[in-house]
């Protein structure tokens, strides 16, 4: 036996594993939302039955490189499929949860039988104290290369489902190899062979239609055609086109209808731009869409718009996409605009500068990387760049159906020292939605809205920032960076209208 070839086996098993196990973290965290959660019970349950595994190896007593190459295959079977089998489980059935920890289960053991199995194997070959410093020296080396080629190269480059599919044919090669590498101990080799050059092609088939399998599985997901959907390393981006317009999903979730988003981004931008002392120089964080700054450009005396989105894929289809870039206004290509790809937070750190206004447009607080952005700390560093007579307003979900979580945001605000004002407008996309105004004092009154808009009146502006009794102040804890409290509100609001 080649030992060196062996040790390599070794790292392509740990690589492959592993990247199963993101593989399934990340595709739980986009359709289930709370990314903590999800890698959370993936992980655990991956651990937990790598260890089942390594107490079933013991009963293997006979033909232990047969099993070895059997249960690669399986793996390379199951792993292979696991992105593609999970897509169309949530699209078509109810099952979802029951397939997820299913698919990680049987992974898990697989996986954890075949590192027993090898020492197994090898036992003969070198001196214990070696034989386990060098397989599992391997098994880590497996497992680094993994996590990072999974975020910056697979992901971005092939999606999940492929990912999945890649990886599961890697397996199914390392299975054809180990027959000749393990020939000599096998009991039948050819018919090893056979099974991992049929399992091969048909991971082989399963890739080349791998942007197939992933649109069919998104045309169940979402009522209407998908007519876009790209992986960057951030998110999933789908925009879907119907009777009603078009719509952006970024992971899964709804961001827009070309229907009634008009709403959402004057009630968004206005109150606060015709409140503040002046708005010469405004900061959008988020929003990569174009459309708030659509709105702010409205404004003559804007002269600078600087917008931070952390996903160039967002921005640059904002730009590229006809569709979307027409009912933007082309604002992406604003001589007065300023794009910059890079996190908020940090760029709110890095830069000395002050704004007239900000403009928060981040996506809900559903996970707690993005829950970061909504605690005392980020509101902070906000109130530092807030010129002294500047607004800023924060997108901050819906106080119908997430009640507590919005005044949980208006109470962290007030925390971070904000003099603020929460109002609220009906999007039919969305249901009721709101915003909270924040500035160093109470806002001064505020001048005349600008022409050309399709929702907001004079009149109907002060409407706005009254609450009827079903959506008025709750009690809420302050949301810190080291609680997180506002992800559990809302993961345990929104459940009750899902």
């Amino acid at each position: 036996m080649n030992k060196t070839l062996l040790f390599f086996t070794v790292l392509v098993i740990a690589t492959c594993g592993l990247i199963y196990e993101l593989i399934v973290g990340a595709l739980a965290s986009y359709l289930l939302g709370d990314s903590i959660t999800q890698f959370s019970t993936v992980i655990g349950t991956y651990l937990f039955a790598m260890g089942i595994g390594s107490w079933l190896s013991r009963f293997i007593e006979r033909g232990v490189a047969q099993r070895f190459v059997e249960i690669e295959l399986g793996v390379a079977l199951i792993g292979g499929l696991c992105a593609p089998m999970l897509f169309l489980t949530f699209a078509l059935t109810d099952v979802f949860r029951v397939a997820l920890y299913g698919s990680v289960l049987a992974i898990g053991t697989l996986v954890g039988l075949e590192i027993p199995l090898l020492l197994r194997i090898l036992k003969d070959q070198l001196k214990f104290k070696d034989l386990v410093s060098q397989v599992l020296t391997f098994d880590y080396l497996g497992a680094l290369a993994a996590s990072i080629t999974f975020p910056l190269l697979f992901v971005p480059k092939l999606g999940l489902v492929r990912t999945s599919l890649l990886f599961g044919l890697l397996n199914a090669l390392v299975g054809l190899w180990s027959t000749w590498l393990l020939a000599p101990v096998l009991a039948h080799p050819l018919r090893l062979r056979v099974k991992a050059v049929a399992l091969s092609l048909f991971l082989v088939v399963g890739l080349v239609l791998g942007d197939r399998l992933t649109n069919f599985s998104e045309e169940h997901l979402y009522s209407d055609d998908v007519v876009h959907a790209t992986s960057s390393p951030y998110q999933r981006i789908v925009l879907t086109r119907g009777k009603r317009g078009f719509s952006l999903y970024l992971n899964g979730n709804l961001q827009f209808s070309s229907l009634d988003e008009y709403r959402y981004h004057e009630a968004l931008v206005h109150p606060a731009l015709v409140r503040a002392g002046k708005a010469e120089r405004v900061l959008v964080l988020g929003g990569g869409d174009g459309l708030a700054a659509r709105e702010i450009l409205k404004y003559p005396e804007v002269k600078n718009v600087t917008l931070v989105d952390l996903d160039p894929a967002m921005t640059g289809l904002a730009s590229r996409y006809d569709e979307l870039a027409e009912l933007n206004a082309r604002s992406m290509a604003d001589p007065r605009m300023h794009v910059i790809n890079t996190d908020a937070m940090e760029y709110l750190r890095e830069k000395p500068e002050t704004w007239d206004v900000i403009v928060v447009d981040f996506p809900d607080p559903n996970n707690f990387s993005l829950g970061k952005l909504y605690t005392t700390g980020f509101y902070k560093l906000l109130k530092r760049r807030l010129a002294p007579d500047g607004v800023a307003v924060i997108q901050s979900t819906s106080p119908m159906f997430a009640r507590r979580s919005f005044w949980c945001i208006d109470t962290t605000l007030k925390a971070a020292g904000f003099w603020t004002q929460p109002y609220h407008a009906l999007v039919p996309s969305f249901g009721e939605w709101g915003y909270v105004l924040v500035a160093h004092e109470p806002a001064p009154p505020r001048r005349p809205l600008p022409g050309g808009l399709r929702f907001l009146t004079d009149d109907t502006h002060e409407g706005l920032f009254q609450f009827p009794l079903d959506m008025g102040p709750l009690p809420a804890e302050v949301n810190r960076l080291n609680n997180q409290v506002l992800v559990h509100y809302y993961e345990e609001e929104w459940r009750r209208w899902n």
